[in-house]
């Protein structure tokens, strides 16, 4: 099995929809699913994401369904001292998750300061949690961090969410620390990052990343991904 991790096109965040280059960008989106044999279509329950996925669903003739899990995790911020606002908590910066005693680990980042308020591991947890029974739906138990093969297949998933949720959940598939991959990694709007189940073991998938944040059907379009959500000299 195949994911597709998309983040949202561009995006009117007071409206919860998309802007018109944004709608120019989920258009171009589609064209370049349209070549990926997918078979299933899923999102996030904010507009943004439904909408986006609204072109790629017309444009192969499928019906998308609604994963709550993935909604964004706005409305969680941390204390950045060179902000004056505090960011939310995606947006960490990596220089603070450096400095920290030492890296974070998958299983205790959420012991560290400024992360170690309780609302962050939960919103989290939902995203672990939703993942799991996600996979299990799809054919692929989690145990032990591994995926057992109930039910392996070739389907090409596509699942419309947002930059924060969606690298929680990259990071969750990997088992790598979550800080280090929101510090480390940033999805553009109507982004594509390719997973693989890879499936050489004869009892157990294990995660593959084949590309994060792919943006070259927006250049294609003659479209330059937008910096939505940086915090700075992205130029």
């Amino acid at each position: 099995m195949r994911l597709y991790i998309i983040r949202h096109a561009s995006p009117d965040y007071d409206n919860d929809c998309l802007t018109a280059d944004g709608r120019r960008e989920a258009a171009a989106l589609a064209d370049r699913l349209a070549g990926e044999d997918l078979t299933d279509l899923f999102c996030s329950p904010l507009g943004r994401a439904q909408e986006t996925m609204g072109y790629t669903a017309e444009r192969l003739g499928l019906t998308g369904a609604v994963e709550p899990w993935l909604e964004e995790l706005t409305g969680v911020r941390i204390p950045d001292p060179h902000l004056e606002r505090p960011p939310h908590v995606m947006d960490i910066s990596g220089v603070m998750v450096r400095q920290m005693a030492r890296l974070p680990a998958h299983d205790d980042w959420h012991t560290f300061p400024p992360l170690d308020d309780p609302i962050i591991r939960e919103r989290v947890e939902i995203i672990r949690a939703g993942s799991d029974a996600f996979m299990a739906r799809l054919g692929y138990a989690p145990e032990n961090g591994l995926y057992r093969l109930v039910a392996p297949n070739r389907r090409r998933v596509a699942v419309f969410c947002h930059n924060g949720s969606g690298l929680a959940w990259l990071a969750h598939l990997l088992a790598v620390p979550v800080p280090l991959i929101w510090a480390g990694f940033y999805l553009h709007p109507a982004s594509v990052t390719t997973v693989l189940l890879d499936e050489r073991h004869p009892e157990y998938a294990a995660p593959r990343c084949l590309g994060v944040g792919e943006t070259g059907h927006l250049h294609q379009a003659g479209l330059m991904p937008r910096p939505v959500g940086l915090k700075a000299n992205y130029d």
